[in-house]
């Protein structure tokens, strides 16, 4: 529940008060769990209303949340059993014993010895301990104290146990502050109105005293009587200000009549929740064409006990970055036909991959699915229906296959990260890949429907990834993604599902489906009936979707006589809002449309895409994409909206750019360009600089066998540990790979002029920065400096800079609330100058965990509040990774060679990894093969299942010859974005290992142009790059697959010439959505951004044009011939 959910609750609790509903106080006190009651509960406690008591604590925490909770129910329970024993009851001690006390046994097996113990006594005052017990009140009073004392410090009380300040009557003043902005909107506004309900909205009415009936056609359903408080109309004052996320869901999800379907638990619950539905506040009308959101101050639930159903809090925006509207023109629409790609068959259905933007995903209907870069034109993958595994499939699919082999592909879907995608087929089957490299892995075959399975959708309540298909059984079932195990089944459709929508609004996570009978329903995944009946425009096949905010929702479909209808809803009233114009009246199939970012909608009808700006009803405009284009064709955009993907009558693909776009790919073409250039000579010489090391077999190379004499070292060997178990890699390189290696000039970047750089605004005084991130919303960049001090810069959202995101040619602000706060970590008696700094950023962008020394601490991202701290030292920690699943579980590798994996919720240590010999210097997760990977400063790699948490496998890095590398120096991992192989990072390499054998691919060897240590490098947001820096000052750019550099940048490009002491990065961070964009944090504390200064927005290398030059050429690691030689 967000932070205004929970103020609204506030003040409907001052308002119950103030009316004296004493009893339904208490019960929204503790079915909330926003405020704590303490007057109550002593009252309750002195009164011994112990039930009472134990039921209002439920609302705010569990016996075995953590040890304070545990501590507080244990005095309430031996207080009660004191008293049974008092009153000579032994029946009732003996039941509160067995009850009640039982639970603590597990925990302490003599303290509860020592309770049983007492029923033995006549007086149970003969016990030493209680022997100054007295009456019954006087314990109780000395109960309470202790009680108080534990209520106090327990985390999960914080900030619930004071009542905010409020002037009296607050509620009231917002109703009437709403009605009269109400009123002013009213046409007709009469001088004295006449208020006579709060459920709809005020209206004046016609000037002849006509007034209109309040409709009650909802798409959202009646709210049935008895349940919650109505929906309060629109807020806020007059003049235009912050406005809550539109939505009626609330209503009907809080209210209506559970169905009879058991619905499956769900998986784990994120840090940031509440399940309380409260009625959510409706959007006024956005005011001088702007809308703003409001932001949410705080994260009181984060150490809140976690409740089934719950679901993280959305990404937080800073004040100030909403989006104007009309900053948009036709011009961003794609219009320009700038590739055609062959599929070779009907195309069923589209979808670009999320973040690699030129990666798109086809589904035929002979049941084949296809992978393109769009860019180089290049078909990735293909793949022809096959069923997997026949034999684990229902014997009516088999023979269904029998009798008619011919499968369609419905449909095709990636999942939110780019990870994974699902492809729908005609009969049955649901196939769910993998994406590694841009190949097909496959992941999960289900089963899933009996006949065609007609949709299919990633969604992500409580971050867990579950796939939702609907099919043409009539029912809606979702799946767990990683293990394809069903969750829940809905049903209630009575013909087959069309569509299937799955979103949330608030902590409210719901499916819409769409059946071919025109039904519209919608399902909670906790409650099995559906929430939503209702007749969708047309009454056949429709299909909705939700505007990339996710704050507008629309649909389109056709009738059966082939009229055609987009439509967008007001969720609030329950009724279509607009319904859009320019469709033929009979359609030759059924339209299909998307959705342009938050903007335009397009739709494929009468041989052409129609667009229409979101604000008006009238065709915008239309494109026939120079002809040859079905009569209602297939569409689907990327999600930048700079390209648009559209099926032709000749069963290929039409790709229509904007200028945006048609940027994007004349990168390709000059990639194209440089790959077609052929080098005068090949390479022959070991002695190559800048030396790519392959390291296992790969294309033209072969793992040779051990020989003695070999120069390599291994880290284990310098530093003193035992590598008696690693044998030494060598490869042998065949005469062809030889061949095909080639000589590439770096592109050097020397002057300012060159490129793109932004110093960032500080004031402070100047430490050097330890650790630098972009926020996932790519709007911001946190840096922890080493004096422990954290600081935050936001580039702004205006006209000139609608998208917020950061940038080199736009000065950001250093950002402080308004408290003047500063986020500063606690270093207890640790010098932080010379401590390890660590943090980890939540994904939505609302807390950051950090530490430099000291405790961990748990920072809230608006207030920079430190909402709770940690884990004291020694040991201190020494890196901080959040599990992929469950924001609660965080891993913490320590100084002293252990990884800890923590509970924040329970405030406990689940386990301790042992398998490193120095520090934990770097930690991943990889949710695709639910391995945690963690690298020391002993310059081992271990692998650890995260089901439970064994060690699968352990390595040490080769150290290249002649290279003696730091005695404490870092090793860091980071995975591909395919989650399957990783990147090594150390001060005398960059490496690739294959995280399922832990075998190294490729090696790159600082040298010539780039010869100083590394001191950081990563991944771009793509995995296409690697950003490395190094500790003279230069940055070198590298192919990601190949490890080989195509960009130097020096110092004198980016570091000011007056400078006199000696500066370079000390860490390098990546922009999440700009692949060419990083920054770097400086050893004077400065931080740099840099982008490319081409207008193409790339870091371009070109082919030598003689044989001279520093070469970066693949060449063996060990050996002594040409086609075996040592490594460089």
């Amino acid at each position: 529940m967000t932070s205004l959910s929970r103020e609204l609750v506030i003040l409907i609790l001052q308002f119950l008060d103030e009316e004296k509903f004493k009893e339904t106080v208490h019960k929204l006190e503790q079915e909330s769990g926003f405020y704590f009651n303490m007057k109550h509960f002593e009252d309750q406690v002195q009164n011994g209303q112990w039930e009472e008591v134990e039921r209002y604590l439920s609302g705010f925490t569990k016996v075995e949340d953590n040890r304070y909770s545990m501590k507080i129910y244990f005095e309430i329970r031996k207080q009660k059993y004191l008293e049974a024993l008092d009153k000579q009851d032994r029946a009732k001690a003996v039941e509160i014993l067995v009850k009640d006390l039982r639970v603590f046994s597990s925990f302490n097996e003599e303290l509860f010895k020592e309770i049983t113990q007492l029923l033995t006594l006549d007086n149970f005052r003969e016990n030493e301990q209680l022997s100054k017990y007295a009456d019954t009140k006087a314990a109780r009073n000395i109960m309470l104290l202790e009680l108080k004392k534990l209520i106090e410090a327990n985390p999960l009380f914080r900030d619930k146990l004071q009542f905010p300040s409020l002037k009296a009557s607050r509620l009231r003043t917002l109703i009437n502050q709403s009605l009269n902005w109400q009123h002013q909107l009213c046409k007709n506004p009469r001088p004295n109105p006449d208020i006579k309900s709060l459920f709809v909205d005020h209206n004046c009415g016609q000037p002849n005293g006509a007034r209109a009936s309040p409709t009650n056609n909802s798409i959202m359903g009646v709210i049935p009587k008895g349940g919650g408080f109505p929906q309060l109309g629109g807020h806020g004052a007059f003049t235009p200000g912050p406005a809550s996320a539109t939505t009626a869901l609330a209503g009907w999800m809080a209210n209506a009549t559970p169905g009879s379907h058991v619905a499956v638990p769900a998986g784990p619950a994120g840090i940031n929740t509440s399940t309380n539905t409260v009625a959510l506040l409706k959007r006024p009308p956005p005011i001088n064409g702007l809308s703003v959101d409001y932001q949410s101050a705080d994260s009181e639930h984060l150490l809140k006990r976690v409740r089934p159903g719950t679901q993280p809090g959305d990404e937080v925006t800073y004040p100030g970055q909403s989006q104007p509207q009309g900053l948009y023109s036709q011009d961003d629409l794609p219009k320009t036909v700038v590739r055609t790609l062959n599929q070779g068959s009907s195309i069923m259905s589209m979808d670009f991959h999320p973040t690699q933007q030129t990666i798109l995903l086809v589904g035929t209907n002979v049941g084949d699915i296809g992978l393109w870069d769009v860019g180089s034109r290049e078909r990735l993958a293909h793949r022809n229906f096959k069923v997997w595994d026949l034999g684990v499939c229902t014997l009516t699919l088999q023979t269904t296959l029998v009798r008619d082999p011919s499968v369609s592909v419905n449909r095709v879907v990636w999942s939110s990260d780019g990870i994974f995608f699902g492809v729908a087929y005609s009969k049955h089957i649901v196939h769910i890949y993998g994406n590694p490299k841009g190949g097909l892995r496959q992941h999960l075959e289900i089963d899933a429907h009996t006949g065609g399975v007609n949709d299919l959708a990633f969604s992500n309540p409580n971050n867990q990834l579950y796939i939702v298909t609907g099919g043409d059984d009539k029912m809606i079932k979702v799946w767990d993604a990683l293990t394809g195990r069903k969750q829940y089944t809905f049903e209630g459709h009575q013909a087959p599902i069309y569509s299937v929508c799955p979103h949330h609004k608030e902590n409210i996570q719901f499916v819409f489906s769409t059946s071919i009978d025109g039904k519209i329903k919608a399902w909670l995944y906790e409650q099995g009936g559906p929430r939503v009946d209702y007749d969708a425009p047309g009454r056949w096949c429709t299909t909705m979707a939700y505007s990339a905010d996710g704050t507008r929702l629309f649909s389109c479909g056709t009738s059966k006589e082939g009229e055609s209808y987009l439509v967008e809803w007001n969720e609030s009233e329950g009724a279509i809002k607009r319904t859009y114009q320019g469709f033929q009246k009979r359609s030759l199939g059924v339209v299909q449309f998307d959705i342009i970012k938050n903007r335009f909608l397009a739709a494929g009808d009468e041989f052409m895409i129609k667009y229409w700006d979101m604000d008006n009803l009238n065709l915008l405009t239309t494109v026939d994409a120079d002809g040859g284009l079905l009569a209602s064709p297939r569409l689907r955009f990327n999600k930048e909206g700079s390209l648009l993907a559209v099926s032709t009558n000749d069963n290929s693909i039409k790709i229509l750019a904007n200028s945006d776009g048609q940027r994007l790919l004349h990168m390709y073409d000059n990639r194209s360009i440089e790959s077609a250039r052929v080098p005068l000579e090949p390479v022959t010489k070991a002695s190559a600089v800048n030396a790519v090391v392959p390291i296992a077999s790969a294309g033209g190379l072969s793992v040779g066998p051990p020989r003695q004499g070999s120069p390599a070292a291994s880290v284990g060997q310098l530093s003193g540990v035992d590598n008696r178990s690693l044998g030494e890699v060598k490869v042998k390189v065949d005469d062809e790979s030889v061949e095909k290696s080639r000589i590439w000039k770096l592109n050097d970047i020397i002057e300012p002029t060159q490129c793109r750089s932004l110093s960032l605004p500080d004031t402070r005084s100047t430490s050097k920065i330890l650790r630098l991130i972009y926020t996932n919303s790519g709007v911001a960049l946190l840096a922890l400096a080493s004096n422990a001090i954290h600081k935050l810069w936001k580039w702004p959202r205006n006209d000139s800079h609608p998208s917020g995101k950061a940038t080199a040619s736009i000065l950001p602000q250093l950002w402080q609330p308004p408290s003047g706060i500063v986020m500063a970590n606690d270093i207890g008696e640790t010098d932080p100058e010379e401590a390890i700094p660590c943090f980890a950023l939540s994904k939505n962008d609302s807390y950051v965990m950090s530490a430099s020394g000291g405790k961990v601490s748990l920072f809230n991202m608006m207030t920079f509040k430190t909402m709770t701290t940690f884990m004291s030292p020694p040991p201190a920690a020494a890196y901080l990774a959040f599990h992929p699943q469950d924001n609660n579980i965080i891993a913490i590798g320590m100084e002293d060679s252990t990884v800890q994996i923590y509970n924040v919720r329970v405030d406990e240590v689940k386990i301790k990894l042992k398998g490193h010999q120095k520090r934990i210097t770097g930690l991943a997760f990889s949710q695709v093969l639910n391995v945690l990977v963690s690298s020391g400063a002993d310059a081992q790699i271990c692998v650890w299942g995260i089901d439970g948490w064994e060690k699968q496998k352990s390595k040490f890095l080769q150290i290249p010859a002649g290279r003696v590398p730091s005695l404490l120096a870092d090793t860091r991992v980071q995975f591909h974005q395919d989650q399957i192989q990783f990147l090594v990072i150390h001060e005398t390499q960059l490496a690739m290992y294959e995280a399922t054998k832990l075998e190294p691919l490729i090696q790159w060897v600082p040298s010539d142009s780039l010869p100083a240590a590394i001191s950081n490098a990563t991944y771009s947001c793509d995995s296409q790059l690697i950003f490395a820096s190094f500790s003279d000052g230069a940055v070198g750019i590298f192919h990601a697959q190949t490890l080989r550099p195509r960009c130097r940048i020096a110092p004198s490009a980016y570091i000011p010439s007056n400078i006199s002491s000696v500066v370079y990065p000390l860490v390098v961070a990546a922009h999440p959505t700009e692949p060419n964009q990083f920054a770097l944090g400086l050893s004077d504390g400065t931080v740099q951004v840099l982008e490319p200064l081409d207008l193409q927005g790339m870091w371009i290398s070109t082919s030598a044009e003689n044989g001279t030059g520093g070469a970066a050429s693949v060449v063996p690691m060990t050996g002594n011939s040409s086609s075996e030689q040592t490594v460089r």
